[in-house]
């Protein structure tokens, strides 16, 4: 785990109230009319994404004008700065569509690309998971900490969808549906919280964008899990739609060379 000393008090401060604008954004409004539409990648938004980011990234540019935006539904700003905040408003915008209690929102705080502050915001189920590099994970303010899994044939497995899966990439989905005791879908972004508290022991995705993911990172390491590419390469701003995540780092390993084992085209 790489030091702390660049992410501040008032980082972690802001980020929390980032949050807290989010979830109450969503409490005050889940019952108004969605607006939903289909976005050119099928994906759904809402008004309520929208109005989500706008908030956010004003209230950033205020506080931190300096800092670059990564943000979901809009025109990405200053990517390129030291600091750059990541933002998912909705994570799961078909889950809060359906009304189904996995959506929330997600941010991230990056220093050279690297994500050092993770936030995973799961309002229908109160619970938040705040990750800070070089410290221990908060689960609504109590530290959480994954298992360790020894035996991978008895491994929980979560994934987001199996709709997600390329044709070249369905035998990694097929090879851990083998290998592992049982899988968990469409949970989203909860998926990844609930592995930091020992309630699931791997997590496999593709199709996702860094705004997918890039809170996990600090999150699931603060927990003393591992998350990386299906290669094996560490989580970045610039990795790419294939993540891998356990609670376990010799069953990551173990996984690691499995999917690679597979020589699925980049």
């Amino acid at each position: 785990m790489i030091s702390d000393t660049v992410v501040q008090e008032c980082h972690i401060e802001f980020a929390v109230q980032l949050a807290d604008t989010a979830r109450r954004m969503i409490d005050q409004h889940k019952h108004d009319q969605i607006g939903a539409s289909l976005k050119p990648d099928r994906s759904f938004v809402t008004q309520m994404d929208m109005a989500i980011e706008i908030e956010l990234r004003a209230m950033i540019n205020a506080r931190f004008p300096d800092h670059g935006i990564i943000g979901e539904e809009q025109d990405w700003e200053n990517p390129e700065a030291d600091f750059v905040w990541v933002l998912d408003p909705i994570d799961g915008t078909a889950s809060f569509i359906a009304g189904m209690p996995v959506y929330g929102t997600l941010i991230a705080l990056a220093h050279r690309g690297t994500p050092v502050l993770g936030i995973i915001d799961i309002p229908p189920v109160d619970a938040r998971w705040l990750g800070v590099e070089g410290r221990p994970t908060l689960k609504n303010g109590k530290p959480c900490r994954v298992k360790s899994c020894t035996d991978l044939s008895l491994a929980m497995m979560s994934t987001s969808n199996p709709d997600f899966y390329s044709e070249a990439e369905r035998p990694a989905l097929d090879l851990m549906r083998k290998h592992t005791s049982w899988r968990i879908y469409g949970a989203a972004a909860l998926a990844y919280g609930l592995l930091t508290d020992g309630g699931t022991d791997i997590a496999l995705d593709t199709g996702l964008k860094v705004y997918d993911y890039a809170p996990f990172r600090p999150v699931i390491e603060g927990a003393g899990g591992i998350i990386t590419d299906w290669q094996g390469a560490p989580i970045t701003l610039n990795t790419g739609p294939r993540i891998l995540a356990a609670g376990d780092a010799q069953k990551h390993r173990e996984v690691v060379g499995m999917l690679n084992g597979l020589n699925i085209p980049a």
